[in-house]
């Protein structure tokens, strides 16, 4: 790494035509587009030993000196009547506060969500106001101060697997109409691989990283498929397809910077359950003569996913299919949960504190010292 020194001031089938275009999903920011050509082999990517402190591993009274992701900026106001800097910074370990009490205004331009900035700082563990890195100095970071595969989190599963495990659960597909649905929507090569490929499950609870949507689609439908032929009168084709779409609207209502997962202006004003449904539903209307009993079943699925109105959803799951899928995606959610919250804990730690994600504090027997 370079250093630089901060600033101290500062499938189709034959004969059936499509009628109607999907909406455009979000590009890629110009300023991103250096660092996304970085990201395609960063999965399963053997890191040099570089100088790079893991904000996982920070201990209190650290002194910090590297280069770290600006997920979130704000100014906050002191009880004095002036202003302090609050941001989260964030590489491919935790995601921690830091404040800044100091040159506020440049320090605040200086760190824009989705960049990268170099900090030097000291961490501090304070049992009332919680961790953060104490900011003494910050400036924009070079592309050569860094690697891209020491801030970027990913998936843990290997990228070919799951593409290959997509493929072949859509292919347990038995219906036609289904099947050719799914390879036009979200089938490895299709219009919206790419994107649906690299997008993130969520902006924070779980699976808040590359590829995050595909495995979190991914262990969903495979739970589903596992899980239909246990119980009487699920329809296995609808579940899964529905399963495999569910999240679909989350192409759209989030953005595609992965240093700093944010919603979209889609996503605020119209929200991923609409969005999803309009995308799925323009594609069934552009395939001729798709079985409208078919489409009814699908599309329940994806408005009612969240169960609850108060979560979101316009409708409550009222078929066994939908039930399941909602069933399968609230236990994908909270196990993926624990999965990020057992990343930020030290070695030998085995309580969390309260996370809102599962509603209370882990517990990791397994981590026992």
């Amino acid at each position: 790494m370079t250093n630089r020194q901060p600033e101290r001031n500062g499938g189709d089938r034959g004969g059936r035509g499509r009628t109607a275009p999907s909406a455009p999903i979000p590009t890629v920011p110009a300023a991103m587009e250096p660092l996304q050509s970085q990201l395609a082999d960063i999965a399963g990517e053997a890191l040099e030993p570089a100088a790079h402190q893991e904000l996982v591993s920070l201990a209190d009274g650290e002194r910090v000196e590297g280069c770290y992701a600006v997920r979130e900026r704000s100014r906050r106001p002191t009880k004095r009547g002036g202003e302090w800097l609050s941001l989260r910074i964030a590489d491919r370990t935790a995601t921690v506060p830091a404040k800044s009490w100091d040159e506020i205004d440049a320090r605040f331009a200086i760190a824009e969500p989705g960049t990268v900035v170099h900090l030097v700082g000291r961490f501090e563990r304070n049992p009332k106001w919680g961790d953060a890195l104490i900011i003494e100095a910050i400036a924009p970071a070079g592309a050569g101060d860094y690697e891209p595969a020491h801030l970027l989190e990913t998936s843990p599963i290997p990228l070919e697997r799951m593409q290959a495990d997509l493929a072949d659960l859509i292919g347990t597909i038995q219906n036609d109409d289904l099947r050719e649905l799914l390879g036009r929507l979200i089938a490895p090569g299709g219009e919206l691989w790419e994107r649906f490929r690299d997008a993130p499950a969520a902006k924070h609870f779980h699976q808040a990283y590359r590829h995050g949507l595909l495995e979190h689609t991914l262990s969903v439908a495979q739970g589903v498929s596992a899980a239909a032929p246990l119980f009487g009168g699920i329809d296995r084709d609808v579940a899964v397809s529905g399963a495999l779409l569910h999240d679909i609207g989350k192409l759209e209502a989030y953005n595609d910077n992965p240093l700093a997962i944010d919603m979209t202006d889609l996503g605020r004003l119209i929200g991923e359950i609409p969005l999803g449904y309009y995308r799925v539903r323009r594609e069934i209307e552009s395939i001729e003569g798709f079985d409208a009993d078919l489409a009814r079943a699908v599309l329940h699925i994806i408005l009612s996913h969240h169960g609850t109105l108060e979560h979101g959803s316009p409708v409550t799951p009222a078929t066994r299919e939908a039930t399941l899928v909602h069933m399968m995606d609230n236990l994908g959610g909270k196990l993926g949960s624990f999965d990020r919250i057992e990343r930020t804990l030290a070695e030998g730690q085995t309580w969390s504190g309260f996370d809102r994600g599962i509603d209370g504090p882990a517990y990791f027997r397994g981590r026992a010292a």
